[in-house]
């Protein structure tokens, strides 16, 4: 019998109520992504592609049509069960990173485990894992403020991979960052595409969509196109002689 889809979306709607305004943000959305994709959805403001990833990420729930995800309709689950699932096949990456400015970044990798209870020596191992994967081992007892903006995003990276999700959300992951560190993230996030992750990436520039395999673009709620292609790959710069001597960053 053939696995059903990773995510799988049907005729999903989402209506908001505001006042005497219906907000239509999602119209009829059918959308199949498979394990191991890389996706980058574009659109203008208000084209439903926030309210899109918030249904994907279980953060709200479609009034209309059916989520699937690993097969299992999410769509009319309890919170405590949306809340599991997030905490178990789901990571997520923002553009303001949402790192704690006084805790270290091998503790910011922690947290996702240590709400699930996970014990100490094994939150330790886990999230120095993490860090070792998006090239930060080094920098695991740095505060925030002691990293440059790609590094701190490769730490949320790190936190967003410590429970090992199947599906890894990112809200406009190079929001902040200058051009060359934005190569370094997505050359990341190719890594981990490669490594079967599937990637869903919202952004609204077009030279940061070309590093996916495929691009869904929306407009007034619907998928007004979705293209399949070869991804261009990123491959950031050398290193800026200064940086090659520091060992660091900067952003």
């Amino acid at each position: 019998m053939e696995a059903p889809p990773l995510i799988r979306l049907e005729d999903v709607a989402r209506t908001y109520v505001m006042g005497d305004v219906e907000v239509r943000a999602l119209q009829g959305v059918t959308l199949t992504i498979e394990e191991g994709e890389f996706v980058a959805v574009m659109g203008a403001s208000g084209s439903g592609k926030s309210t899109l990833m918030n249904l994907l990420g279980c953060l709200d729930r479609p009034t209309r049509g059916r989520y699937l995800l690993e097969g299992q309709d999410v769509s009319r689950l309890p919170n405590d069960a949306l809340a599991a699932i997030r905490n178990r096949t789901l990571g997520f990456v923002f553009q303001n990173f949402n790192l704690l400015a006084r805790t270290s970044a091998l503790e910011n990798v922690e947290l996702p485990l240590l709400y699930a209870g996970i014990s100490t020596a094994e939150r330790h191992a886990r999230a120095k894992e993490a860090l070792e994967r998006v090239g930060l081992a080094d920098r695991a007892d740095h505060l925030p403020n002691q990293l440059s903006g790609g590094q701190q995003q490769r730490v949320a990276i790190a936190r967003a991979l410590v429970n090992r999700p199947r599906v890894l959300l990112a809200d406009e992951p190079t929001g902040n960052l200058d051009s060359r560190t934005s190569v370094e993230v997505m050359a990341l996030l190719q890594e981990l595409g490669h490594a079967g992750i599937t990637v869903v990436l919202v952004t609204h520039e077009h030279d940061i969509a070309e590093y996916a395999a495929r691009v869904l673009v929306m407009r007034d709620g619907r998928v007004l196109s979705d293209e399949r292609r070869i991804p261009r790959p990123a491959v950031p710069p050398p290193p800026r002689p200064h940086e090659a001597v520091e060992g660091r960053v900067e952003s």
